[in-house]
């Protein structure tokens, strides 16, 4: 007789998730319940509390190797790992969500269906409470990245791309100002994310079609043991790697980047910057390295090529930018082929390196978006370069302290991201992919100028009568910038604790 019972599901191992996934509905009650003046201070309180909640069980279960709920989800050292970042990261970018120090009401417009341009959102940009749905989102899309590392099949990855991908969409129209620029960036960003997860979903089907099953295990033997032509496999995973890149940022797929980065709210744009960045390549590194790692010969050539140009892309592009955001975003495309040089390694060191990449590069870009958010006049934020220069004799603390954060970003010694790219590029020397650290050298140079370029404009530079004033942070920001500093320093200095424990979770269960 056929078993009609339901798949053991191990509650506890699961826990992060399904903590998450309750906050983010009662912080949806929360809205429907609560007057607005309690609103603001109960939903951040929620969410911070349900990630703190939801990390303590990642701690808890940080020995759990398991594939649990039918084998959909499989929790194993890169998971647990990955999604301690994301949590942590999340609650970084969730403070400089929560702060309403810098702009009364904060960064979020009062109510999303405001006229652009009309009497209401005149006023509500000066004067109302800015909306509360955006942490009910924020929780959903972190949760949805918890989810999309765990993934052990297709399916269940494609759900969670889509459970984190629909909260941002929202969240990027939600800017106080600059009304029509917000909502641009959310228009594009949908368009071509909706895109990119029908090619997702399209090559889902076609993989079925090849192995017969979406779970990465089944994938993995159909590889090393079928005897069908491989058309429907290298077809497939060629557009469900167009998903997984659509999302790191990586060329030829990195065209939203500039003009979301540029029209989210910052604290936003440091959430997608950190948060989206880990989830795009833990999803990536599981697909390479459970399912499809039989055919790593074949696909190593042309996503190696797909790296080049992402590098090439990112560095060059970013020496033409005149827009803070802008540069930032072009920083992030150049840093998703570093990551990727990591990723092709295709070995367990290019494993824990490209997951220490990932926090390191988190820390750092969350605190140079908190360092954005204080560079404002009376109409908000001032991200044109030219703002910023003498920015150093206005405040030299601030400036002090993104000059450090862009020294990391170009890798100089003693920050984290020197040990980053230092790590990547060791693991693929000794896999034997040197054409790709040659050119992750090469792009590091030409990257570095532009970084240069605003040091120079702050320090050496006099202000004149439109450079901004650097705003005093409020608490939950300046609490932030702490943490990415912070760790920005000790990860160059002392990174060994960090590096020894990338190493021991760099092992898959399948």
């Amino acid at each position: 007789m056929e078993d009609l019972s339901l798949p053991k599901i191990d509650y506890a191992a699961i826990a992060p998730m399904l903590i998450l996934f309750g906050v983010a509905c009662l912080g949806v009650l929360f809205e429907a319940v609560l007057p607005k003046a309690a609103r603001r201070s109960a939903q951040l309180v929620l969410a911070l509390l349900g990630l703190l909640a939801a990390l303590v069980m990642i701690v808890v279960e940080a020995d759990t190797r398991v594939l649990t709920a039918g084998g959909a989800v499989a929790i194993d050292g890169p998971t647990l790992f990955l999604q301690g970042a994301i949590i942590v990261l999340g609650i970084m970018a969730l403070l400089l969500i929560g702060d309403r120090a810098l702009e009364h009401g904060g960064a979020f417009v009062a109510q999303a269906a405001v006229t652009v341009g009309s009497e209401a959102d005149r006023r509500q940009a000066v004067k109302e409470q800015g909306a509360t749905e955006v942490y009910p989102l924020s929780v959903f899309a972190i949760a949805g990245m918890l989810l999309f590392v765990a993934a052990n099949d297709l399916l269940t990855m494609f759900v969670a791309l889509e459970v984190f991908s629909l909260p941002l969409y929202l969240l990027c129209a939600l800017a106080r100002r600059r009304r029509l620029l917000s909502q641009e960036a959310a228009l594009k960003y949908f368009l071509l994310g909706a895109y990119a997860s029908a090619f997702f979903l399209f090559g889902v089907a076609l993989v079925y079609g090849f192995a017969g099953g979406v779970e990465f295990g089944t994938i993995h033997d159909a590889v090393t043991e079928s005897a069908q032509s491989t058309v429907l496999l290298y077809a497939g995973l060629a557009m469900i790697a167009i998903g997984l890149l659509f999302k790191a940022a990586a060329a030829p797929f990195h065209v939203w980047t500039p003009d979301v980065y540029q029209g989210a709210p910052t604290p936003i744009t440091g959430l997608m910057a950190a948060c989206t960045k880990v989830a795009a390549f833990g999803g990536m590194l599981r697909v390479l390295y459970v399912g499809f790692d039989g055919v790593a010969w074949d696909y190593t050539p042309i996503l190696g090529a797909v790296a080049v140009l992402t590098m090439l892309i990112g560095a060059v592009l970013a020496v033409t930018q005149t827009d803070i955001k802008r540069l930032l975003a072009y920083s992030s495309i150049a840093n998703a082929g570093y990551l990727m040089v990591g990723v092709l390694a295709l070995s367990k060191d290019g494993l824990s390196s490209t997951m220490f990449y990932l926090v390191a590069y988190g820390f750092t870009v969350i605190a140079a978006f908190g360092v954005v958010t204080l560079v404002r006049d009376a109409d908000g934020e001032a991200t044109h370069l030219s703002r910023w220069a003498g920015l150093g004799r206005r405040s030299p603390l601030y400036a002090g302290i993104f000059t450090f954060i862009l020294l990391a970003f170009a890798g100089i010694p003693l920050t984290s991201g020197f040990i980053a790219k230092f790590a990547v590029f060791g693991a693929a020397l000794d896999a034997g992919e040197v054409w790709l650290v040659v050119f992750g050298v090469i792009t590091s140079m030409l990257l570095a100028f532009p970084y240069l370029r605003v040091v120079v404009m702050m320090w050496l530079s006099e202000p004149g009568e439109s450079t901004p004033t650097v705003s005093i942070p409020g608490g939950l920001t300046a609490a932030a910038l702490v943490i990415g500093v912070v760790a920005t320093l000790v990860l160059g200095v002392a990174p060994a604790p960090l590096l020894d424990l990338t190493t021991s979770a760099a092992d898959f269960v399948r």
